[in-house]
This record gives structure tokens, C-alpha cells and sequence, in this order.
């Protein structure tokens, strides 16, 4: 007889908790998307962790804190024509967007307490769990503040490079959560699925160039590189246009990341690539039970309606609505190929 003493199972509630969490992350990106997308991200030239959850409520602190905003260098170089009026109109979007970040603190403090009272942490490992997405949350909130802070300087803009951790650490606290929320509201998925071990090495080869394509798409967003040739399949009437070789010879390897036209030309074909890889899941899991199958399809699905997507924001100059869609795109996508790599993991 196996007398191995078996982890007691995590109460259910907590698995929604989690996904609850999930959720309030996408949030938290899309309105991060929105804005960026509308110039809002530099309004707000002071972190207030405390006092800053009230806006101004009457004509003295709104100019309190239009002055403030006017030692920025969006303010001195870009807005100096700004009227208090406009001023609000991006206001707005940064407030509701540290607003919400506040409210995801909460959303985990309050309910951990209740779960603590409870007892329903009975089981080691999710506390282990918890620390780390606890950990991962501040971690978050500081490289929000990191990536604004570039942007108050000398120029108004922030570095892509901070764009880039700032949205890869959103993605990876919501991955977390998802994973385990999954693992605990689905547990039989960890013990019944069975795949070709052919391809779970084709979903984990995706999931990896999707997130370096979603970190190629931050560059693309902060060097504003997405204003740049807006046609497709060809950048302008060329493949590989004179600007992208013009970079390596003027950068060096340096425009990889620094160019413009090279970033925009890596996100191009790495969406090609990610592309033709949930062509290979897609047909791959033809053969496999019904949850394989129909996972495979979701990721192919999504991947095309994403590169749609992508394309018409291209051609259209990135509005903000087709933007802040293609990010959203980009979420629903990688909770498909997480869910895939992490959940239905069992080799056949």
C-alpha cells in the first residue's frame, strides 16, 4: 500500500479568484493599450501610491496639477498650446489606468485575507504560488512607473525598451495566474490528456516566438514603427526595402532593436512564421482526441484573425481602436497556446 501523503486539493474558489485576477490583467493591458495609443501615458508626471486614487476635484488642484504637468517635456515640446480642457482629456485614460492597477491590489489583498481566515490554504504549494504572483504584481507596478518615468526627462517618450518589460511583465503575471487557475479549476486535464510529443514541441516552439513577436510588437509601439510603410505584403514597393539594409550599415546590429524599419520588418515576418506554425499544430491535431483538436483550431483561428488584424491596423496608421484590438488579439492568443503547452502537457 502507497501511504505517500498526497497534497490536499485546492478548494475551487481560489481557481476563480485566480482567473478573476486573469481577467482584471487583460483589463489592465487594454486599458494600458488605449493610453499609449492616445498620447495620455505622460499626463500624470507624479506617482501618488496613496493620495493619488482621488482625482482633483475642483478648479484649484486641477490647475495644481496642470502645472505640474507643464514642467513636463511632452508638455514643453509637444503640448504647449494644451488648454486645461485638453489637458483632461488625456488626464483621464492615465488616472483610470493607475486607478485599476490599484483595484487589482485590492482584488488580491482582500480576498487572500478572507481565504487566510478561512484556512483554505491548506496546501503548501499554492502558498508558494501566491508569493509569487504577489512578488510579480508589485514587480509590475514599479516597471509602470520605471517606463513613465523615461518619458520625463528630456524627451516626450518613453523608452520602448521599458515599453517592452513593462507589457512582458503584465503578460507574464497573467500567464501565471491563468496557469494555475486552469490547474485547479481543471485538474483532470493534467492527468487524462495525451499528445504526440511531435506537437507539444511545435506548441512550445510557437508560444516562444509569439511572445518574442509580442515583444517585437512593444518595440513596434514605442518607436511608433507602425507609421512606417503602411502596405502590405511589401514594405512600400520592396521585400527588404533600402532603409532596413541602410540601418545595419548606419547601426550595426544595434537596429535590431533601435531601427524603426528593421523592428517593423522582424514583426512582419515573425507574424509569417507564427503563422505558418499553427498551419503545423492545426493539421497535427487532426489526429488527436476532441480537446487537442479543438485547442489546435482556437490557436490556428486566432493566429489568422490576429494577422488580419494586424494588417488592417497597419494600412490604416494604428488607429486606436483597431490597436487596442490587435493587442487584445494578442492575449486571447496566448491564452490559447498556454493553455495548450501547460495544461494538455502529458507526452504519448
Amino acid at each position: 500500500m502507497d501511504n505517500t501523503a498526497q497534497p490536499s486539493p485546492v478548494s475551487k474558489s481560489i481557481g476563480y479568484w485566480l482567473l478573476t485576477g486573469a481577467a482584471l490583467v487583460i483589463a489592465m493591458v487594454i486599458l494600458g493599450g488605449y493610453t499609449r495609443l492616445s498620447h495620455s501615458g505622460l499626463s500624470m508626471v507624479t506617482w501618488k501610491p496613496v493620495t493619488g486614487v482621488i482625482p482633483p476635484m475642483n478648479e484649484t488642484q486641477w490647475q495644481t496639477e496642470f502645472q505640474e504637468y507643464q514642467t513636463s517635456p511632452e508638455y514643453k515640446l509637444r503640448n504647449y498650446d494644451f488648454t486645461l480642457a485638453e489637458f483632461k482629456e488625456i488626464y483621464w485614460p492615465e488616472f483610470y489606468h493607475r486607478l485599476l492597477g490599484r483595484v487589482m491590489g485590492l482584488a488580491f489583498i482582500i480576498p487572500f485575507i478572507y481565504f487566510l481566515i478561512r484556512k483554505k490554504f491548506n496546501n503548501k504549494k499554492i502558498i508558494r504560488q501566491l508569493i509569487v504572483i504577489f512578488l510579480l504584481g508589485l514587480l509590475q507596478g514599479f516597471a509602470g512607473w520605471y517606463m513613465v518615468a523615461s518619458g520625463l526627462v528630456d524627451k516626450p517618450a518613453v523608452s520602448h525598451y521599458r515599453l517592452a518589460i513593462h507589457l512582458c511583465l503584465a503578460l507574464l503575471l497573467f500567464s501565471v495566474l491563468f496557469i494555475y487557475a486552469i490547474r485547479i479549476l481543471k485538474p483532470e486535464l493534467d492527468k487524462a490528456v495525451s499528445i504526440q510529443k511531435s506537437l507539444h514541441q511545435f506548441l512550445k516552439i510557437t508560444l516562444v516566438l509569439l511572445v518574442l513577436q509580442i515583444i517585437y510588437g512593444a518595440f513596434v509601439a514605442g518607436l511608433k514603427a507602425g507609421l512606417f510603410y503602411p502596405t502590405f505584403p511589401k514594405m512600400g514597393t520592396e521585400w527588404i526595402p533600402q532603409s532596413v539594409s541602410g540601418a545595419f550599415s548606419t547601426q550595426g546590429f544595434s537596429a535590431l532593436t533601435e531601427s524603426p524599419f528593421v523592428v517593423q520588418f522582424i514583426h512582419r515576418w515573425l507574424a509569417i512564421l507564427v503563422t505558418a506554425f499553427s498551419v503545423i499544430i492545426f493539421i497535427k491535431s487532426r489526429g488527436q482526441n476532441s480537446l487537442v483538436k479543438k485547442t489546435g483550431s482556437v490557436i490556428f483561428y486566432f493566429t489568422i484573425l490576429q494577422v488580419v488584424l494586424g494588417v488592417i491596423t497597419l494600412l490604416n496608421l494604428v488607429p486606436v481602436s483597431l490597436g487596442v484590438i490587435h493587442q487584445l488579439m494578442a492575449v486571447f492568443l496566448l491564452s490559447s497556446l498556454l493553455f495548450a503547452v501547460f495544461s494538455i502537457r502529458k507526452l504519448g
